[in-house]
């Protein structure tokens, strides 16, 4: 099963009233498992930066009013593509796979809006999983924000200083494989396949370890608790055998 985990950053709440997509990222899993495979675009919105967007993700200096000398490694926007250069290619990506979003109604409308601006097809809502739905009905009355999903589930998210559409759908990766049951949901054991998929062989049985591991424990170490145990008599547990 393929699916899509997604994030968008944006200039404000609402596309229809002027905001408009500044990053996509996308991570791609298969069988709950990520598969390498990315998606990522920075977008030229063809307007101004708001101040309040801007001090949540920090993506575009040059679309402020007035417009800031960008610091050292931040990302500009006037020399990036319109998302009318990257929507098909988008399209291509996410194709008809489920859609991993945290808050997806949110995400969905800037998407749709921005497709049917294009005349492309519109992405169904049924497509789209909200996590952040999971995590309330898993967790009520929890903070369900992905910081404290994040503290949750000890997902390391130092890197997330401000919010980024990539690193973000690849944290948000993290947390939905904890919120259905860890990485590997079934085990391994279930039935069903895909063409595209690897199989297990039915006959596939355990075969004992050709060569022993080697020891770990130094041979200072096994001396120390040789000396250790001399120390506890004849008694100890260690000698009972």
């Amino acid at each position: 099963m393929r699916e899509i985990v997604l994030d968008t950053e944006t200039t404000g709440f609402d596309p229809f009233s002027g905001d408009r997509i500044v990053e996509i990222g996308a991570v791609e899993l298969y069988n709950h498992m990520p598969t390498g495979k990315t998606f990522h675009e920075y977008i030229n919105p063809e307007r101004s930066m708001p101040a309040e967007a801007f001090s949540v993700h920090g993506i575009g200096p040059d679309l402020l009013e007035p417009p800031q000398k960008p610091e050292p490694g931040a990302v500009t926007l006037r020399d990036k593509p319109v998302f009318a250069k990257v929507g098909q290619k988008f399209l291509d990506f996410v194709q008809d796979s489920r859609l991993v979003i945290h808050n997806a109604s949110f995400d969905m409308k800037f998407l749709n809006a921005e497709l049917d601006w294009m005349g492309l097809p519109k992405l169904p809502m049924d497509q789209a999983l909200d996590t952040l739905a999971m995590a309330r009905k898993r967790f009520p009355g929890s903070p369900a924000t992905l910081d404290a999903l994040c503290r949750r589930f000890n997902i390391d998210n130092t890197n997330r200083t401000l919010h980024g559409a990539l690193l973000d759908s690849e944290i948000l990766a993290d947390v939905y494989l904890e919120l259905i049951g860890g990485r590997q949901p079934d085990f391994g054991l279930s039935t069903q396949s895909s063409s595209t998929s690897s199989q297990v062989e039915d006959d596939w049985r355990p075969v004992p370890r050709p060569a022993p591991l080697p020891a770990r424990i130094t041979a200072d170490e096994m001396a120390a608790h040789e000396a250790f145990v001399d120390k506890l008599g004849d008694e100890a547990l260690w000698k009972a055998s």
